[in-house]
């Protein structure tokens, strides 16, 4: 099977910058967005062969996020079903199979001057939760924007970025409790000791093409799993946003 995620940071301009030929040259099985910035009814996109599932965040031109599956699902829920304060953003999709569970998320940023890293720590608690609570019934994939560049290979410029979002200490140990709680990160299981592969590139400074970058897009998959990858791939060559897809190949 073949999934893809990408942050498309607005899913109407992405359309215009190649969008519509990458999601068919991929015929991906499941495809998942986050950011797109959407409300219900303003983006007519309905893939023939596909059932969509959208999740809109209450504030309009925010967040958001959507899954497009060839395989009909045995139940969704858009959001964690939890905490009220976790719910109104549109963050999370999850799609139930037979055989496992398919969950796209868009983690919250903790900003300039890390004015939401309490909320982000709190969101972490969640999810990881929610995710737990997933694996105890079926083995899970996870994908999409996670907002942290995990290990100091994970990001160009380490050391000028300690502490700044994405980067930070707290940031980083939540990421690492999620993979100590039972799953693994796929590119890193393929590909442990790869540099330079990056998946955010900031719009200034020529960042993207000097690849001064950041890889904060992952698919997470259960442990159990961990052994049917098949490959785990970066489309850094793709543009039309910020981020450039990511995917992962399962046997």
């Amino acid at each position: 099977m073949k999934f893809i995620s990408w942050n498309v940071n607005g899913l109407r301009a992405c359309m215009g910058k190649g969008f519509m030929e990458f999601f068919a040259a991929e015929d991906a099985d499941i495809f998942a967005l986050q950011e797109t910035k959407l409300q219900q009814g303003q983006i007519d996109f309905a893939p023939e062969g596909y059932h969509a599932y959208w999740n809109y965040a209450e504030k309009k031109g925010y967040s958001g996020t959507a899954v497009f599956t060839k395989l009909e699902p045995l139940s969704v829920r858009l959001g964690m079903g939890g905490d009220p304060e976790f719910e109104n953003e549109g963050r999370v999709i999850t799609l139930e199979f037979e055989d496992f569970y398919f969950v796209t998320v868009y983690t919250p940023n903790a900003q300039r001057e890390l004015t939401r890293l309490e909320y982000r720590c709190r969101w972490e608690d969640a999810f990881r939760a929610y995710l737990c609570g997933l694996d105890k019934h079926k083995p899970v994939v996870a994908c999409g924007d996670m907002n942290v560049a995990h290990e100091e290979i994970d990001l160009k410029n380490a050391k000028s970025n300690i502490g700044n979002a994405g980067f930070t200490y707290e940031e980083r140990a939540k990421f690492t409790e999620l993979l100590s709680s039972g799953f693994a990160d796929s590119f890193r299981r393929i590909y442990p000791d790869r540099t330079d592969a990056y998946t955010w590139w900031s719009y200034m400074f020529k960042a993207r093409e000097r690849n001064t970058g950041w890889r904060i897009d992952y698919f997470v998959v259960s442990e159990r799993l961990a052994g049917r990858i098949g490959d785990a791939l970066i489309y850094n060559e793709v543009t039309g946003s910020d981020h450039c897809p990511v995917g992962l190949i399962m046997e």
